[in-house]
């Protein structure tokens, strides 16, 4: 059985070598969607019973480790110093560095790769991270799946 929990967040980023206006500060109200397949328990008398896995679990366990650490930030690559370095100079701030420039592609990966872990710690093989769709725009996405 799959699931899947939509999260909405608001974050600014650049594509620093992008021909066109996203080259520009700018921002997003981003959206990530978390598909996890598992199965449905049959514990009567258990809150979860039913579910393959609590909604609001899925919910405090991405804002934990992803929404809340991305949202109202800027999201900027390490390499791009000229933004990096200009950010530095804002007290309080919230500047989160990547490791790769914040497409919505790369945001995707990297929010798989972390809530991958997260799961899998979390629940070991009973739950598995199927999907992150992570919308740039109502009508731009990017999905990272499971090598």
């Amino acid at each position: 059985m799959q699931i899947t929990r939509r999260l909405e967040f608001d974050a600014g980023h650049r594509i620093p070598d992008h021909k066109s206006q996203c080259r520009h500060l700018h921002g997003h109200r981003y959206a990530l969607e978390i598909t996890l397949t598992g199965q449905v328990k049959n514990l009567p008398g258990q809150s979860d019973n039913g579910m393959v896995m609590d909604f609001s679990e899925v919910k405090m366990l991405a804002k934990t480790h992803v929404i809340d650490v991305w949202d109202h930030a800027f999201l900027v690559w390490r390499e791009d110093h000229a933004v990096a370095g200009f950010l530095a100079t804002l007290p309080h701030h919230k500047t989160v560095i990547m490791d790769a420039v914040p497409t919505a592609e790369n945001l995707a990966r990297t929010a798989f790769e972390i809530l991958d872990r997260v799961y899998q710690a979390t629940y070991g093989n009973l739950i598995r991270l199927e999907r992150i769709r992570l919308f740039e725009t109502p009508n731009c996405w990017a999905d990272a799946f499971r090598d």
